[in-house]
């Protein structure tokens, strides 16, 4: 590690009923990986933003290359060479992967757009990032994963001298993720600084040089990482360790009813002849690379998207599902992994979006009952441990990870049946995580039924009864959890027809 290049000391952040930042530090040296690590809350995405300047600090001083500086926009502090890769992606989804990365930048022929030199030059950035992207797509046809190796290297086109990463591998295979961390080391070989904010430990340990921890927006303590181990790192968190053992068996009874029947199920390119049931009471787990169909399984299932073919049966009677209102219908709630794009309005409150699934409960004539409203939402606010000032809080105002509990917030209230959550811990910290699957351990012992899709191996293996693995659009294995190893998940989730 080379010299100093940022150093961030006494930074102050409010906002309207929330102190977000307090008395804030962070130093960032040449050719280093810096971890920020803290929970869901902890102010790091905010501090990211006061550093690019989204937004302006109360208080605190701001040192790059030596000199004292605050940044009114992203603009400037991009001209200055930091770059960050926001947890929520930032894509115009109507513009093309090319356009995408080089938006503000356009390489120009005349005065006219040179689309055709910006797309050689983001092959030439795939080609470095060894991934299989095509420049010219339509960024909104694409999966979240490949959307945010786009943003990725949309930063690094840049010639930054800091990137800030903000969980960039929460959607990422663990394929994408080694090759990402390969360019993160060339990065770091260029004496480039990184800023890595995740909440995967064990991505902590393989790829940083120290770790900054941060808890409800105050500086807790910097750790060297070699010389910490992941309780060093948990404790200072959230004051307690968390373990994520592997379950050992399946928690259904052998007699369980079946509740979900899916025959021969056939979408687009990505949902080839899927065939599987769920069962009363049980945790079945989605696995598979990037790509493999599951989220296209489920968003046919859900009615989103249309389905050419196949049978689908609740409690053994067959239903149709057109539309994702049949599905509420039919008792069916989808957690979706893009909680902004299909999840939640971040325009309303806390309470509004609790309720949006099931506004009919909350109706007096053509009135809501907004007293009811807020009650209900406090219920689940408790419960999730969801960090927010109040119920009336915008949506927008929380962090990633409380926006995705204000999402699960809104089926539980709906008080649907069957489960569908898509990557139901992306870009949540590892306390959160405990209890999201405490969570979902109390749901299927009250009966309910979940479908989990993730990306997270350790994830599959902790909360699955039974694991079905997808491979190019196609169910490649079905294994109980008793037989279950990363090994087994992965042999599966490469075989090619």
């Amino acid at each position: 590690m080379g010299e100093v290049i940022l150093k961030m000391k006494g930074i102050d952040k409010s906002f309207p009923g929330v102190h977000a930042l307090k008395n804030v530090e962070l130093e960032l040296r040449r050719g280093e990986v810096h971890a920020l690590m803290g929970e869901n809350g902890a102010g790091k995405s905010t501090l990211m933003k006061v550093l690019t300047g989204i937004y302006s600090k109360d208080a605190g001083s701001i040192i790059y290359e030596g000199k004292e500086v605050e940044f009114t926009s992203p603009r400037e502090s991009q001209d200055a060479g930091i770059s960050i890769v926001h947890q929520e992606l930032n894509m115009m989804n109507h513009l093309t992967v090319a356009q995408n990365i080089f938006i503000g930048r356009e390489r120009m022929k005349g005065k006219l757009i040179n689309d055709r030199e910006m797309e050689r030059e983001a092959a030439k950035l795939f080609e470095r990032l060894k991934i299989s992207i095509d420049p010219g797509e339509t960024m909104g046809r694409m999966t979240v994963g490949k959307q945010q190796m786009c943003e990725i290297a949309k930063a690094i086109s840049k010639d930054a001298k800091v990137i800030v990463f903000d969980e960039p591998t929460a959607a990422l295979t663990d394929a994408e993720i080694s090759d990402l961390f390969e360019i993160i080391r060339d990065l770091r070989s260029k004496n480039i600084g990184i800023i890595y904010i995740s909440h995967r430990m064990d991505e902590i340990k393989r790829i940083t040089d120290r770790v900054t921890v941060m808890r409800d927006g105050e500086y807790v303590g910097t750790l060297v990482t070699a010389e910490s181990t992941k309780d060093d790192i948990i404790n200072m968190m959230v004051g307690r360790v968390v373990y994520e053992d592997p379950k050992e068996k399946s928690s259904v009874p052998p007699n369980a009813p079946v509740v979900l029947k899916v025959e021969h199920l056939n979408a687009g390119k990505m949902v080839r002849d899927v065939s599987f049931e769920l069962h009363k009471g049980e945790i079945l787990g989605f696995s598979g690379l990037m790509g493999a169909g599951r989220t296209e399984t489920a968003r046919a299932l859900f009615g989103a998207d249309k389905k050419e073919s196949g049978d689908i049966y609740i409690n053994g009677r067959k239903v149709e599902i057109k539309s994702p209102q049949d599905a509420v219908k039919y008792g069916i709630g989808y957690l979706s992994e893009d909680r902004k794009r299909y999840g939640c309005i971040v325009g309303k409150s806390v309470a509004e979006n609790t309720t949006m699934a099931c506004l009919e409960k909350f109706m007096s004539g053509i009135f809501i009952n907004k007293k009811k409203e807020r009650e209900t939402a406090q219920k689940y606010v408790d419960e999730l441990k969801t960090k927010t000032p109040s119920v009336d809080q915008m949506v927008r105002n929380l962090s990633g990870g409380n926006q995705q509990k204000v999402v699960i917030a809104k089926w539980l209230a709906r008080d649907c049946d069957i489960l569908i959550f898509d990557e139901p811990t992306r870009g949540i910290d590892v306390g959160a995580k405990s209890e999201i699957y405490a969570l979902m351990n109390e749901l299927v012992k009250a009966g309910k039924s979940i479908i989990m899709i993730s990306s997270e191996l350790t994830e599959v293996l902790r909360m699955s009864d039974r694991i079905v693995v997808m491979c190019e659009g196609r169910k490649t294995g079905e294994i109980p959890i008793e037989k279950a190893t990363q090994e087994s998940i992965m042999h599966a989730a490469t075989l090619r027809e």
